[in-house]
């Protein structure tokens, strides 16, 4: 696996290692280790397909992107775009700019808002475009060049303050606790009762049998979780412990 590009964005975690049986127990994860990890959630099935590569998924997804890659123009309906099903545009609430491991294209700011048009003719408001100039559809003769402000049901009707409050708390999860991360990607809160139920869950009895290391997360590492995550029950082991998913920014704490 390639070195993570310079610059991105790197995140680290704590894992837990059952040494005798070669996997991950769980890890201990910031808010934004979570923040990445419930961000897969929003991915279009084609830009998973587009970061991992079509011939490492597992089913017939890769050969649905492949069709479309490779289908000639010819047969694309005038007005249509490969590049809609291909790059699909990615909207993640739960993305904040600590937890864009993938380095996916950043979602237009809300202050640049995509402008529409209604008909010139007052007495004609059945349609709007977001094409300044077009021919109103209704045949009455006019072009829709009339400025119309779009609503989103998003916007906020609160006081400037707490709008402002919003806007700071970016992500998903609250980071007033640290979280659980189990080899399967469960996520819940982490606490010192959590800790020592999971222990026992696994049958630990010698803890002389576990190792704590501290890894890094960048771009390579995330991709890897991705990969894993639609493959594998074992992503945590997959990618930091064991196969060619095993990444090179580890290090083990004393």
């Amino acid at each position: 696996m390639a070195a993570a590009t310079t610059g991105s964005a790197v995140l680290s975690m704590k894992l837990l290692i059952d040494r005798k049986a070669k996997r991950v127990l769980f890890a201990e994860a910031s808010k934004e280790i979570v923040d990445f990890l419930f961000s897969l959630l929003a991915l279009p099935v084609a830009t998973a397909v587009k970061l991992v590569g079509k011939d490492a998924m597992v089913g017939c997804v890769g050969n649905l992107y492949a069709s479309v890659d490779k289908l000639d123009t010819t047969y694309v309906q005038p007005g249509a775009a490969k590049d809609a099903l291909l790059s699909p545009a990615v909207l993640s609430p739960a993305t904040s700019s600590n937890s864009s491991l993938l380095r996916l294209p950043a979602a237009p700011p809300s202050g640049q808002a995509k402008s529409f048009y209604r008909c010139q003719s007052s007495h004609c408001r059945s349609y709007i475009t977001d094409v300044n100039g077009k021919a109103c559809p209704a045949g009455c003769g006019y072009q829709m060049s009339v400025a119309v402000q779009f609503v989103s049901s998003a916007a906020g009707y609160g006081s400037s303050g707490q709008q402002a409050a919003q806007g700071d708390a970016k992500g998903f999860v609250q980071g007033i606790v640290t979280y659980t991360v189990l080899d399967n990607l469960t996520v819940t809160p982490m606490s010192a009762i959590s800790s020592i139920t999971l222990l026992n869950t696994f049958a630990v009895r010698d803890l002389a049998d576990l190792q704590e290391k501290t890894v890094q997360l960048g771009y390579n590492e995330g991709l890897a979780i991705l990969k894993a995550s639609l493959q594998s029950q074992t992503v945590l082991t997959d990618v930091f412990l064991t196969g060619s998913n095993k990444s090179p920014n580890t290090r083990a704490r004393a």
